[in-house]
């Protein structure tokens, strides 16, 4: 299962990050299957903010945060940026689609 951004639709989003959650524990596969074919992608937040050692005086354990947990385990950020092309952004469709069709 794959989730996209949501808008609403009295908003609009110029998206710094175009960001999926992919659920499942196929993320990592997904991530490999778009870099075999040239399409790059990033995971910003692999531990959540809890985890982070720059937070350990907070006290937070793993499994305290659930939700947050999930999330950094699901998160895949996909190439936005203002230069893409229409061919280059197609490619990132048929990468993503390929995978869930395969």
């Amino acid at each position: 299962m794959i989730a996209t951004p949501y808008v609403s639709p009295e908003n609009e989003s110029i998206f710094n990050q175009y960001t999926l959650r992919v659920a499942g524990g196929k993320r990592d596969a997904l991530q490999a299957f778009l870099k075999a074919r040239g399409i790059g992608t990033s995971i910003y937040y692999p531990l959540p903010l809890h985890l982070q050692p720059c937070f350990a005086y907070l006290g937070y354990k793993q499994g305290q945060l659930p939700e947050s947990e999930r999330a950094a385990a699901e998160v895949l950020s996909l190439p936005i940026f203002p230069e893409l092309t229409r061919n280059q952004l197609d490619e990132v469709v048929v990468g993503v689609t390929s995978f869930f069709n395969k």
